[in-house]
């Protein structure tokens, strides 16, 4: 993404259009002292690699631009305004939206946060966005007093409060970037499907990469002790054993996590019930019960798989709630209480069993 400052002198021809430049000979009292930067609404390859990082990676955490006050084209006194967070993703998107139109963005500090998320921790709020019109002066760059806000940050913006302080009304756009220029040229009204969060198979497919990478890591941590556990004999560690007997383990081991943090996901509307970890664990026992029907694992290992990978699958499927529209902070915990209990116990019997089963196959048993 490429920015640059809109009153630099080696930048006139953009400069002249636009009110944060004003000529000379304005007198003094009209001068704006808003830094407005110019951004471009085509997405670079750097734009496109960031968006890859800050879904499957911790990355997103810091992915983030200034707060402040944005040119997309070469908007005037009559251009909209429009509201975005300063997660850098949320900016980027809304920027590529905009293309072929002259727009101002306002954007709020909400610590690199999308806005959402930044909605319900407040920090896309009334008293930010106060702040920022403020600094900003907009009242000096556009003659209308109107100013476009998201949605999904609705719920933490007092309208009628920030039109007091400051003069603006607060509009909200679509749900999705994309519909804007639909938007606009109705006037300014959202259709019912505008309004609706859609959710589709796409969206959770993106999601999905931030659920499977944590999980795979901590399925490496345990196909290294069940190799360790399988290949275990009183004489000592035998890699051979470890690998043949702990095969079942490892294949059953990825597809819980598979079942957990992609099919689920996937199918969500269409598996039943509300909960996730009953939606988690169904589609677990499926895909487990498939698979030992072709493994064909010994009696103490089918009882021990039975039990713990639908669970596993069941406790991956659950941490995907925070991603979703489908629940509340409140549904959340809620289900944790009567998930977690069933966890722990499910837990000890399944290391109960696979303790039988080693001690079996020592012939202790």
């Amino acid at each position: 993404m490429k920015i640059i400052s809109c009153c630099s002198p080696q930048h006139k021809e953009i400069s002249d259009n636009l009110p944060c430049c004003p000529k000379q000979e304005m007198p003094e009292r009209e001068l704006v002292p808003s830094i407005v930067s110019k951004v471009s609404a085509e997405w670079t390859w750097r734009d496109y690699l960031g968006q890859i990082r800050c879904r499957i990676s911790s990355f997103r955490n810091s992915y983030a631009v200034k707060p402040g006050f944005y040119a997309v084209g070469s908007p005037d006194r009559e251009s909209d305004i429009f509201v975005s967070a300063n997660y850098k993703l949320s900016f980027d998107i809304l920027r590529r939206a905009l293309k072929g139109l002259n727009a101002w963005l306002l954007v709020l500090d909400t610590k690199g946060i999308n806005v959402w998320c930044a909605a319900g921790k407040g920090t896309f709020g009334t008293e930010e966005l106060i702040k920022r019109i403020v600094e900003s002066r907009l009242e000096k760059v556009v003659n209308h007093r109107r100013i476009i806000a998201p949605q999904l940050g609705a719920p933490c913006i007092a309208a009628y409060i920030v039109q007091q302080k400051t003069g603006f009304r607060i509009s909200y756009g679509p749900v999705d970037a994309w519909d804007i220029r639909q938007y606009l040229e109705a006037g300014y009204k959202a259709t019912e499907d505008m309004r609706r969060v859609k959710f589709t198979v796409w969206d959770r497919l993106v999601l999905t990469p931030m659920e499977m990478i944590p999980a795979l890591k901590i399925y490496a941590i345990y196909a290294a002790l069940m190799f360790f556990i399988m290949g275990l004999k009183p004489s000592g560690i035998i890699f051979k054993d470890g690998l043949a007997d702990g095969l079942p383990f490892f294949i059953l081991g990825f597809l819980a996590v598979l079942s957990g943090a992609l099919i689920t996901p996937l199918l969500l509307p269409f598996i039943p019930f509300r909960s996730f970890a009953i939606k988690g664990w169904l589609v677990g026992s499926m895909v487990i019960l498939i698979a030992i029907k072709y493994i064909s694992p010994a009696m103490p290992v089918a009882a021990f798989s039975l039990l713990f990978f639908p669970l596993a699958s069941s406790y991956i499927a659950l941490q995907f709630t925070g991603s979703t529209v489908f629940t509340s902070m409140s549904g959340v915990k809620k289900e944790l209480r009567y998930a977690m209990p069933v966890y722990i116990s499910v837990a000890f019997i399944s290391i109960v069993l696979l303790v039988f089963f080693k001690l079996n196959q020592w012939g202790i048993l």
